[in-house]
């Protein structure tokens, strides 16, 4: 078990204890500028060390270039100019891989590459042993709620992030095991390994066990979520991109992804991890407990639904049928053994090689030349120039 240096994590609230959400309406014209004002508001100065380093988690759902699936180039372009500024100048970008994502290629489809490179932003990679080490954690204030029993040797997570700042860039979307997806499930890239699948028949009681991990071993965490184009279906991957020009930011997890939450169609307290987590007292679920300042207000959130669905892919199915439908017993076999290759194979090959080419390029191509923040996108390269061989050829022709 690891050595953990003690942290005393920064909570910032109201007068009266409200944790604040900032939501400010955007721009591509305007988008930078609007990063920073979010993050005055949500006042990140307070909420972040200056006197360490502060570890930049971007999120790669799909190496392959969607709207609303990953890190948006400005979010990071923006951040990153406005922590500077705030005197955050120690900045490193932290990726992870998953079984079917690849990092490297992500930042290279999805623009991250000429904004790390701009700002001279080193990035190091969780899988990488040069980078950082994977150490058994146990937690200081009591047990795992499933941690533990899910992975009996130990919970191992990675030595880099102790004693940091994380400022987690998520975007808002739906997704197929949470309904949606924003902050929290921002951790479990980071802090669990390629196996941390094994996890999703209790994806919401994971996400409330990481959250605790990141109060005791983070000096400070803040979110920056973008909905300028958010996701709805079946995410986190195959979804319909609708553009809503809006950024969140807080400090607490839980108020962020309530906000969140409750944007796209859900009851905050419905969602399991978030009222997990209100419960236990790691962050606000409730919206009266919530104070959103900026361009929106507490009651223009409780009084917003985006109507977005979740709904169904072809892979979504096959995981829902062995995770949580009849074939669950034989989950640890077919997802904890060898076989489970055979399900990433599909996966890949579905995602990547039948349902990209054969529908995605097209809301792609949509997006980049029919949204003005598609054009923005493009301001920061085209990625299939870039690398236009393979399934890169199959980008559809504008007539």
């Amino acid at each position: 078990m690891s050595d953990t240096p003690d942290v005393t994590h920064i909570d910032v609230t109201t007068s009266d204890g409200k944790s604040i959400v900032a939501a400010v309406r955007t721009s591509p014209e305007t988008v930078i500028e609007d990063y920073a004002r979010l993050l005055d508001i949500a006042r990140v100065s307070e909420a972040l060390r200056p006197d360490t380093t502060t570890i930049l988690k971007n999120n790669i759902s799909w190496h392959m270039l969607y709207p609303s699936a990953n890190t948006t180039p400005w979010q990071i372009e923006g951040v990153t100019r406005k922590l500077r500024d705030e005197g955050f100048d120690d900045l490193v970008v932290v990726e992870n891989r998953t079984v079917v994502t690849q990092a490297r290629k992500g930042e290279r489809l999805n623009n991250f590459t000429p904004v790390h490179e701009k700002y001279r932003l080193p990035v190091r990679y969780n899988f990488n042993p040069a980078d950082m080490r994977w150490v058994t954690y146990e937690p200081k204030s009591g047990p795992f709620l499933v941690l533990d029993k899910v992975f009996p040797k130990g919970v191992r997570i990675p030595d880099y992030f102790f004693g940091k700042n994380v400022v987690h860039l998520p975007t808002v979307k739906t997704h197929i095991y949470t309904d949606y997806t924003c902050a929290l499930k921002n951790a479990f890239g980071g802090l669990l390994d390629k196996t941390r699948h094994y996890t999703h028949s209790v994806i919401h009681e994971t996400l409330v066990d990481l959250l605790r991990v990141q109060k005791e071993i983070q000096a400070g965490t803040f979110a920056v979520a973008d909905a300028t184009t958010a996701g709805s279906g079946p995410g986190p991957r195959t979804m319909t991109p609708v553009v809503k020009n809006l950024l969140l930011a807080s400090n607490d997890q839980v108020a962020i992804d309530a906000v969140a939450a409750k944007l796209i169609g859900f009851d905050p307290m419905d969602v399991k991890c978030i009222r997990l987590a209100h419960e236990a007292g790691l962050g606000k679920g409730r919206l009266d407990e919530i104070e959103v300042l900026g361009d929106l207000d507490t009651a223009e959130v409780k009084n917003t639904n985006w109507d977005f669905v979740v709904g169904d892919n072809a892979a979504s199915k096959v995981g829902d049928f062995f995770w949580f439908g009849p074939m669950k017993p034989l989950a640890k076999l077919m997802f904890q053994t060898p076989m489970v290759n055979a399900f990433i194979m599909g996966s890949f090959v579905y995602h990547d090689y039948i349902w990209y080419p054969l529908q995605g390029r097209k809301v792609v191509d949509r997006w980049l030349h029919d949204t003005e923040w598609g054009k923005l996108f493009l301001r920061y390269g085209d990625p299939f120039e870039k690398k236009a061989r393979g399934l890169a050829r199959l980008r559809p022709r504008r007539a």
